[in-house]
């Protein structure tokens, strides 16, 4: 490790609060995921509610990375083995890879990465200096074989989504400003979840371990000059972005030095949530170039990089870190409608209809409980907002509103919590 440090320590919790926050408890009471042991280990079933924060998550990375001039594409989920001995992938992963699948005589890979897939889009055409930066994007549904004693939740699983990314590129210059770009994305990102850095997150400038001696040196490209430059290019840029960064050897790809965002989940382990990869390997191995200005071809140079990490991974960190109450944009249940009696129920039907009509996600209790009850229920799933209706709301044509986190707010016209919910929701306030 280098001398440059994070100093930042994880936030102590009573061992009782740390329980409570578990993902993987929560995500059983608040019926978010589960795993099948008849479907197989590490592959998680998204349940309703947990498929609309993953909706959610994924809708947030495309509409932010089109905003900053990514080309979303959709890839396919196998291919060809020929395909990763080309990139290099197998052998160096194939022990975290699936094993061959046998068709017509050919064998395909179920795909840990989408790079390759990437990579022959890329090819598809011939391409000019003028098209890049190339900024191809995905949410791609990746499978890697994780060891049974690793498997945890949605921290560790078998079948995930990528929010994937890969950068092509001129020159070294604009390989540095994309990378520096992406981690402008990612400090983004963090921001609109709360996280910040020190307390919630730290950087890690990943190096490579290629010492002739070392017994790590065969897993990394042969490539020293190409090694030696790229790592000073990540540290100077890492140092003129001004924030603190470890170093740390034999944590690089095989193709390249990376910078990791490091996070711990609620039991102070840490993981790496995102990363930026700069990739000198894979030019050469999939001749990726471009016509010039100058009417000559040209090597290009190929970022790797995820705005949010793994959908999976990053959704087992928010659960633990709102411990359940996600902020209103991201929660499954966004407003309770709850009629005191019987006789309010009409009016709690046209206030769910009006609700629903601005995409907002409702629910309605319109059970014999109790007024105390029906409450306790609310709160129990975590649901932000709470909308009330008895015979005062009835007679003055408005409802009562309540929040989870502010409490009592009081009694508003109908439209009025419309338009509330709806700015809350856009700006995504926590």
């Amino acid at each position: 490790m280098s001398k440059n440090t994070n100093d930042a320590k994880p936030e102590n919790k009573p061992e009782e609060n740390i329980k409570d926050r578990d993902h993987k408890k929560l995500g059983k009471e608040l019926e978010l995921f589960y795993i099948d042991p008849v479907v197989g280990k590490g592959l998680p079933m998204w349940l309703p509610k947990g498929a609309i924060i993953r909706r959610e998550l994924e809708k947030f990375v495309v509409e932010e990375e089109t905003k900053r001039g990514y080309e979303h594409v959709s890839t396919p989920d196998i291919a060809r083995l020929e395909l990763y001995e080309k990139s290099g992938h197998y052998p160096h992963y194939k022990d975290s890879m699936y094993a061959p699948i046998d068709i017509d005589g050919e064998k395909f890979m179920l795909r840990p990465m989408t790079c390759p897939h990437h990579f022959q889009m890329y090819l598809s055409q011939p391409r000019s200096y003028r098209d890049l930066p190339m900024r191809i994007a995905e949410l791609a549904k990746l499978y890697r074989y994780e060891q049974s004693g690793e498997l945890m939740g949605l921290q560790r699983v078998r079948s995930f989504c990528l929010s994937d990314a890969h950068i092509i590129c001129a020159n070294e210059e604009q390989a540095v400003d994309e990378i520096s770009m992406a981690l402008d994305l990612i400090e983004y990102a963090c921001g609109v979840f709360g996280l910040t850095f020190g307390e919630n997150y730290s950087f890690r400038l990943s190096l490579g371990d290629r010492a002739a001696n070392s017994e790590n040196s065969e897993k990394y490209f042969k490539n020293d000059a190409a090694w030696e430059k790229s790592e000073s290019l990540l540290r100077a840029l890492m140092k003129k972005r001004g924030k603190p960064f470890i170093e740390a050897k034999n944590e690089a790809a095989f193709y390249g030095p990376k910078i990791d965002v490091q996070m711990k989940n609620v039991n102070g382990k840490e993981d790496t949530a995102f990363t930026v990869q700069y990739d000198f390997c894979m030019p050469e191995r999939f001749d990726l170039s471009y016509m010039g200005e100058d009417g000559k071809s040209h090597r290009a140079f190929v970022v790797h990089r995820s705005s949010i990490g793994a959908i999976e991974r990053f959704t087992a960190f928010l659960i633990e870190r709102y411990a359940g109450k996600f902020p209103l944009w991201l929660s499954p249940v966004q407003a309770m409608i709850i009629p005191i009696a019987g006789e309010h129920h009409a009016e709690a039907t046209a206030v769910n209809d009006l609700l629903r009509n601005h995409n907002i996600r409702t629910k309605m209790n319109l059970s014999t409980d109790s007024f105390g009850k029906k409450i306790r229920a609310a709160k129990t799933e975590h649901i932000p907002y709470f909308i009330i209706i008895g015979d005062k709301d009835l007679a003055a044509g408005k409802v009562t509103l309540e929040s989870r986190d502010l409490g009592q707010i009081g009694q508003l016209e109908k439209e009025a919590v419309v338009i509330r919910l709806a700015e809350e929701i856009k700006t995504k306030k926590l």
